[in-house]
């Protein structure tokens, strides 16, 4: 893959981050902290919802051509996202005890870039 593509995939990638981010802030969450890395792999969006902490998994395409962006969250990505967020909660001791693993799928309109549709799964592990 060049350097283009791989340019364009993460430029793609801070959008829907940046859209994801003032989508749950309309919705009443507070952000925390955006893109932790651990060793385990990153969180796209650290937030509370009312005593809940929520990790957000930010998924974004411009064609639904190979599916919603939603399907690209898979079992092995959820597994690190826990992980991660174990290692969040154990450096943030003071943060909420409810934990809960969130999924937004952003499609934008590969004509102009448009949002075209924002979905919010919450509890992707329940």
């Amino acid at each position: 893959m060049g350097n283009f593509t791989k340019g364009r995939r993460l430029a793609l990638g801070k959008r829907g981050e940046e859209i994801a981010k003032n989508y749950l802030l309309s919705h009443g969450y507070k952000i925390l902290e955006q893109n932790f890395k651990a060793r385990y792999g990153e969180i796209d969006i650290v937030a509370k919802e009312g005593s809940v902490l929520v990790f957000v998994e930010v998924k974004t395409r411009y064609s639904e051509s190979f599916g919603p962006p939603e399907e690209a969250v898979t079992p092995w990505k959820i597994k690190s996202i826990i992980k991660t967020a174990q290692f969040y909660k154990l450096i943030h001791p003071n943060l909420p005890e409810e934990l809960r693993i969130d999924v937004i799928a952003v499609s934008l309109s590969p004509t102009d870039g448009g949002v075209e549709k924002i979905k919010l799964i919450k509890n992707v592990t329940g």
